[in-house]
């Protein structure tokens, strides 16, 4: 196919968003924009340009003090009847308006357009993150070149609404099991019903108080809920065995071991296997470059409550910051769209932070 990335789309971060979320690139399905997304990065000539798989990055080479990151990942969810998109008034309709590649079109934006950015820039596109971390395109990066990640603060470009949202909560997934007694169902006190017992997990769960936790400023609400049950045998068979999955979201003054003690407190009594984990990030206000950007956006940043790929960042020991212009409510819906205004508006937002005084 021709790019459709042409110099006067790429001029305009607006334009630039439209032409990208009509490249349909659903996880494992990001060939066809990498490819354009490459050609045009590797005919920037104040750009050194890498391809991994469907990951591209492009970096400046200035001998700046400092270097940022912008990232943003090129994948979508499945499309659902959203697919090329629409206009509405102000409103851009279209799988991927806000999660996320109106944020991708403001890294090609700046990529293209500022050639003397005040502090060294990498630009950082990557596959997969809507689906298993093996196949995310940051994670296997950051094993296999890490040095193409190396900087002093990071941008991610989720979507935020044009609001600052500092680090990011852990996540923890635990299958919390009762256990009983096989019996005939007709004949119940010969048995011990493990569904019924999972009354008492519950019961835990509902009058759990989630910590608030403010750190640097900003405020992180903690949540412990179940999220699916499963149990039972046959219709006339007492049940011997019931499993909880527990999804625990914590703050990111805790770590994995410490979120994995506090679970296994909160179901003491109980068998609890932890299934996956992930630490999330600190809110990364002390950087330099974190303070600059910040005076560009002009408004105060809010703690993130989901997990996002700066906890990545923070892993590698990079400060990171989630900033876009989608609506993070709008993420994965049919109707998911994205605001003019704010991709205008934050576009401006990244050109004040990055153009040189």
């Amino acid at each position: 196919m021709e790019n459709p990335l042409t110099p006067e789309v790429l001029a305009d971060p607006v334009q630039l968003t439209r032409a990208l979320v009509d490249i349909e690139s659903v996880s494992l399905n990001e060939k066809v924009i990498a490819d354009c997304v490459e050609e045009v990065l590797r005919g920037v000539p104040h750009l050194t340009t890498h391809r991994h798989g469907n990951t591209v990055m492009a970096r400046t080479d200035l001998g700046r003090s400092q270097r940022v990151v912008l990232a943003g990942h090129l994948d979508t969810v499945p499309l659902n009847n959203n697919f090329p998109s629409t206009m509405r008034g102000d409103l851009m309709y279209g799988c991927g308006t806000s999660d996320m590649k109106s944020g991708v079109a403001y890294a090609l934006h700046l990529a293209v357009t500022l050639p003397d950015p005040r502090y060294d820039v990498t630009y950082f596109f990557y596959e997969a993150e809507e689906i298993e971390s093996r196949y995310n395109g940051l994670n296997l990066v950051a094993q296999a070149y890490p040095e193409w990640l190396e900087a002093d603060f990071a941008v991610l470009l989720e979507p935020t609404y044009g609001i600052v949202e500092a680090g990011c909560q852990g996540t923890m997934r635990a299958i919390v099991t009762t256990a009983g007694e096989r019996a005939h169902a007709a004949r119940s006190w010969h048995g011990v019903n493990a569904i019924h017992a999972a009354g008492e997990v519950l019961r835990r769960l509902q009058t759990y108080e989630a910590r608030r936790v403010t750190i640097d400023g900003c405020d992180y609400r903690e949540g412990m809920n179940a999220v699916r049950i499963v149990g039972g045998v046959a219709g006339n068979v007492i049940p011997d065995r019931c499993e909880i999955e527990v999804n625990y979201r914590y703050a990111p003054d805790r770590d994995p071991a410490a979120a994995e003690e506090h679970l296994r407190e909160v179901f003491a009594g109980f068998e609890v296997v932890v299934t996956d984990a992930a630490a999330g990030a600190a809110p990364g206000l002390e950087a330099a470059p974190a303070k600059e950007f910040l005076a560009a956006v002009g408004a105060a940043p809010i703690g993130k409550l989901g997990w996002t790929d700066v906890a990545r960042f923070a892993a590698m020991g990079i400060p990171a910051l989630n900033f876009g212009p989608g609506d993070p409510n709008l993420a994965h819906h049919k109707d998911e769209h994205v605001e003019i205004s704010k991709i205008r508006d934050g576009a401006a937002t990244l050109h004040r932070w990055l153009a040189p005084a």
